[in-house]
């Protein structure tokens, strides 16, 4: 605890992916106090085309209560 799932539009580097799971988890252990043992980072690639069903709708507009920074866009 604590696990962190990232979803995005595929492109990214493996050295993108890896620069942004340290520095999750450098904040995470920052601001929560967790130990880098306890975390873990999930970054998963989803296509364009497939964000809305995918993401969007049950990520964001089904579970709106939990989003503390929520998207500037709307779904297309």
């Amino acid at each position: 605890m604590p696990h962190v799932i990232v979803k995005l539009y595929p492109g990214r580097t493996e050295q993108q992916k890896q620069a942004l799971a340290k520095a999750l988890t450098e904040a995470v252990t920052r601001t929560l106090g967790s130990s880098e043992d306890s975390i873990s980072v999930g970054i998963e690639d989803v296509a364009p085309n497939e964000w809305t069903a995918k993401v969007y709708g049950p990520d964001i507009i089904d579970k709106a209560s939990t989003i503390y920074k929520k998207p500037g866009y709307e779904p297309q």
